[in-house]
């Protein structure tokens, strides 16, 4: 989670909103990614599926069975269900999401065999989500 939220860092350093994700294949992270919507003007660019899409690519397959993906933040339900399609073998994320969360709206969008965990590091995946909103008003 400490390289997802470096990720989500540089992501809050590039004016984007903080989100980081890796994500780890046989203990050695495989896949580096922080949100991108605003640099390259596309709603779909956040971390999970840019790091989703570079895990494939570095794998040579779209299944991630044996991954998991740290994030920063609960995905929401666009991130959740391409996870569900990469058969994503884990998720771990940091913050809960309460107005766009996956859990909220479509919990039943990752695979059946992920596994979840959440509140790791919460306290500091919430504090630099809270710091760039508050930095924005």
């Amino acid at each position: 989670m400490r390289a997802a939220l470096q990720e989500a860092q540089r992501a809050f350093d590039e004016n984007e909103i903080p989100v980081g994700a890796v994500v780890v294949c046989r203990d050695t992270i495989i896949a580096r990614a922080h949100n991108m919507t605003e640099r390259l003007t596309d709603v779909t660019a956040h971390a999970e599926m840019q790091a989703i899409t570079a895990a494939a690519e570095y794998l040579g397959g779209k299944y991630l069975t044996e991954c998991t993906l740290y994030v920063t933040v609960e995905p929401c339900i666009m991130c959740a269900g391409a996870l569900g399609w990469a058969q994503m073998g884990g998720v771990v994320f940091g913050t809960s999401d309460e107005k766009r969360g996956y859990q909220r709206f479509a919990p039943q969008a990752l695979h059946p065999r992920t596994e979840v965990r959440s509140g790791v590091l919460q306290e500091e995946c919430a504090a630099l989500m809270k710091d760039f909103f508050k930095r924005k008003r």
